[in-house]
């Protein structure tokens, strides 16, 4: 019993330090919100200043804040096992099928919900990527994202979680770090990637590993997506099409952007093989029991996950606060 109540204490210290984290990086990037605002507001009207006026006090002040906070709880180091590059690149095509096959479900919700209020659902990360200098997109979601998020997500999570068993952790790892995001179209395909990012941390203990395979999506997602839906000038074809597909305004409008269509036509190719591919290995490693996680040092008892693990004034309290955001967005994104 007295186990119980310590490993509960435990995962609300976790989830406490991760709010208050959170607190401190949205204020912060409130209060340099309103000092650009204040002093040189024009700025803000750039997309690219936008972002960095954003990014750069979370990324420099909140999340070091947040990184030191969570040090202060106890940790285990994960046991460390070689991956071969065989290995790397199966675990890379399931990431990246993963996360495309849960952006589509995230996309269809969003769209049943957009049709429902009367209003289409934002989805920043597409606005953020197609709207923004590619440097700029390139440094905070390719270079900076996967570094930050990895570390606080799956080392530090992982590590600080570990100890009541692999699955735990990696359960707790996919759920905040999917919750962080704080719209639901990210939350979908967040918790699945984070959440097999975990695993894959759990059973290697190498975080270049994951941060390697995060970049990898991140660029094909912020960068290469977003360009080449700017290369395809998606805007103009769906004017075109919602105007009765005029032969005389299509044929010159494909011939100039032939080759971002070219480019667009493998991605999708890309997109589908991966899926297929990812739901293939996926199947094969469920049959032949790969996925398969060890207890930890200490053991929760059965019926009693839940309750120790989530129903605690720290990770209610998290938990609560980031659905709130997500259905905000929803509601009035």
């Amino acid at each position: 019993m007295e186990e119980l109540k310590m490993s509960r204490k435990h995962f609300s210290k976790l989830g406490g330090m991760f709010i208050i984290g959170t607190i401190v990086i949205y204020a912060i990037q409130l209060g340099v919100g309103a000092v650009v605002g204040i002093l040189v507001p024009y700025w803000l009207y750039d997309p690219n200043i936008s972002l960095l006026v954003s990014m750069l006090p979370m990324y420099l002040v909140g999340m070091p804040i947040l990184i030191l906070l969570v040090r202060r709880l106890p940790a285990e180091t994960v046991e460390k096992h070689d991956m071969r590059p065989g290995q790397f690149v199966v675990a890379l095509i399931m990431t990246f099928g993963l996360m495309y096959a849960m952006n589509f479900l995230g996309t269809m919700v969003t769209t049943v919900i957009g049709t429902l209020k009367g209003s289409e659902v934002q989805n920043l990360v597409a606005e953020i990527a197609t709207s923004t200098n590619v440097v700029v997109v390139f440094i905070f979601m390719v270079i900076c994202a996967p570094i930050m998020e990895e570390y606080i997500f799956r080392k530090l999570i992982v590590d600080r979680t570990v100890r009541y068993g692999q699955g735990v952790a990696v359960l707790v790892s996919g759920l905040m770090f999917g919750l962080f995001h704080g719209n639901l179209n990210q939350f979908i395909y967040a918790f699945a990637m984070g959440t097999f990012l975990a695993f894959l941390y759990v059973k290697t203990g190498k975080l270049k590993l994951t941060i390697a395979i995060h970049m990898a999506v991140n660029f094909m997602g912020g960068v290469v997506s977003s360009q080449l839906v700017k290369a395809i000038n998606l805007d103009e074809y769906m004017e075109i099409v919602s105007q009765g597909m005029d032969m005389e305004r299509l044929v010159p409008y494909m011939m100039e952007h032939l080759a971002g269509w070219i480019g667009y036509l493998l991605l999708c190719i890309f997109v589908f093989g991966s899926i297929i591919a990812a739901a293939v290995l996926f199947i094969v490693f469920l049959i032949q029991k790969r996925f398969a996680l060890k207890q930890g040092t200490v053991v929760i008892p059965q019926g009693k996950k839940f309750r120790t693990i989530f129903l605690n004034l720290g990770m209610i309290i998290y938990c609560v606060f980031w659905i709130g955001v997500i259905l905000v967005q929803l509601l009035f994104g």
